[in-house]
């Protein structure tokens, strides 16, 4: 199991500085990685402080050397995918190869959309997903891209430099479980980032449903004739301080399925301020062996 450090880029970790610092300091205690959300206004009536995710992570970058670094999530149907493609591109190369790009539908979509008049509707925003990442994934390829489809069109244009990961950098899809849409999306992929409905964000979800995932996620990669390939699942929460507890709690996830280990803050309480996340970095992750 690998082992991440997720954070908001809004309160505290909108300052790019406090961002490279934080990573840093995960680095040097033995974090595998470093996510950071992707948001404009997400809840917009609490009217916080934002920094740009890829700012953001480009002076992670620039701080560290070994760290992955990565979103969880960018909402690929509010981006334009040849900035979205090259911004990517530009921090993998940076970073000689690090990044890990988490890619989803984004909310909540009131506010992240209709707020600038985007579309609202799930299906044409699933819809926009879906030939967003498949742009991405041409557009990574360094070859001419040519693709009319019914959100975004190309026209025999190609990004270059490309990523130094190839075919590309690793992508995470997220999406809400039991809901088999976004898992069945997340199958064609390389990774899977789930909600859980019954775990609110920074709670441990169920063990029994992350193998119910697990199970789904197999069957399908298996129809692609994809089962042989690396999938990773993450999952996430906040882990308990005691080494002895965090085993208790990991170790079942581990033989669930689950490959990574997201540490996240409990979505209840305060979530955008430095201390107790550092306090949390520096004890390092809760390894299980």
């Amino acid at each position: 199991m690998r082992y991440s450090v997720n954070i908001p880029n809004f309160g505290d970790f909108a300052d790019p500085r406090t961002v490279a610092s934080l990573a840093v300091t995960a680095e040097q205690a033995g974090w595998d990685a470093l996510f950071v959300w992707d948001h404009v206004v997400h809840v917009k009536r609490n009217r916080r402080v934002f920094g740009d995710p890829w700012m953001l992570l480009t002076a992670a970058a620039l701080a560290t050397s070994r760290i992955r670094l990565g979103t969880l999530v960018t909402p690929v149907p509010r981006r334009r995918p040849e900035q979205l493609a090259r911004q990517v591109a530009t921090l993998d190369r940076l970073s000689r190869g690090r990044v890990v790009f988490g890619a989803g539908l984004g909310g909540p979509i009131d506010d992240e959309y209709g707020s600038f008049g985007e579309p609202t509707d799930p299906v044409v925003l699933a819809e926009r997903l879906d030939e967003g990442l498949g742009l991405l994934a041409d557009y990574w390829t360094g070859e001419p891209v040519t693709r009319h489809g019914r959100h975004f069109h190309a026209d025999d244009v190609e990004l270059l430099p490309t990523p130094v990961q190839r075919p590309r950098p690793p992508v995470l899809i997220a999406g809400y479980w039991p809901r088999r849409r976004p898992m069945r999306r997340a199958a064609r992929w390389d990774g899977a980032a789930p909600l859980f409905e019954s775990a609110r964000h920074g709670h441990t979800p169920p063990v029994d449903e992350v193998r119910d995932l697990t199970a789904f996620l197999r069957e399908q990669r298996g129809a692609l004739g994809r089962e042989s390939e690396p999938f990773d699942i993450v999952v996430g929460g906040a882990s308990p301080a005691d080494p002895a507890r965090a085993r208790d709690v990991l170790g079942p996830l581990a033989e669930a399925g689950a490959t990574w280990w997201d540490e996240r803050r409990v979505q209840d309480e305060v979530i955008d301020r430095l201390d107790p996340v550092l306090r949390r970095v520096e004890q390092g992750p809760p390894r299980i062996g």
